[in-house]
């Protein structure tokens, strides 16, 4: 039995080419990924780039269908590190802060919080409201990591790609993954 596992979520919040590039990099890791979209995810996807579903599954290990309840992530006893949600719709978001789980990617969610696993949310949504924060605050206190993708401007990015890439890494370094190619801050001295 292999631990070394993520699981992906796509949403349907702008920003897919977070998820997308956080498949490619667990790939170059060697990490082994589980990916679940939305339905809203493909359709973002549509508007925001040239791929097709296809492109992306391609780039996972296992892929599950958003009402395939039944699969293997949506147990506590399939072992994983955790999972990246990238990027976490509000609509994600307020069904696991809430417990409410409509989706394979709520219930993987919830399954992770459950087994005390890392769940890192890329969320993407602004300006946000009180309703957005107070989620945000219960996802965090259940033990959700709140991981917007803020671009560092300490790296000088030179393209979008260095910016999508710079925050997948960073939030990558939170399950133990390191992107050695990522400019890192060493500050002064």
């Amino acid at each position: 039995m292999t631990t070394d596992r993520i699981i992906v979520g796509i949403t349907g919040a702008s920003g897919t080419a977070y998820g997308v590039r956080a498949l490619e990099l667990l790939r170059e890791a060697g990490i082994e990924t589980h990916l679940v979209m939305s339905k809203a995810a493909h359709v973002t996807r549509r508007y925001e780039s040239d791929l097709v579903r296809e492109d992306i599954e391609a780039l996972a290990d296992h892929v599950h269908r958003p009402g395939d309840i039944d699969a293997a992530i949506s147990s506590g006893s399939f072992v994983t590190r955790g999972m990246l949600i990238a990027p976490c719709s509000m609509r994600t978001l307020a069904e696991i802060a809430s417990g409410v789980s409509t989706s394979l990617v709520s219930r993987a969610a919830d399954v992770v919080l459950k087994e005390r696993r890392r769940l890192v949310l890329m969320a993407r949504e602004s300006p946000l409201h009180l309703i957005h924060l107070r989620n945000m605050a219960a996802a965090t206190e259940a033990g959700a990591v709140i991981f917007p993708p803020v671009p560092a401007m300490y790296a000088n990015p030179t393209s979008i790609d260095d910016v999508v890439t710079h925050s997948v890494a960073r939030a990558l370094d939170l399950f133990n993954v390191h992107v050695e190619s990522i400019p890192r801050w060493g500050g002064p001295g």
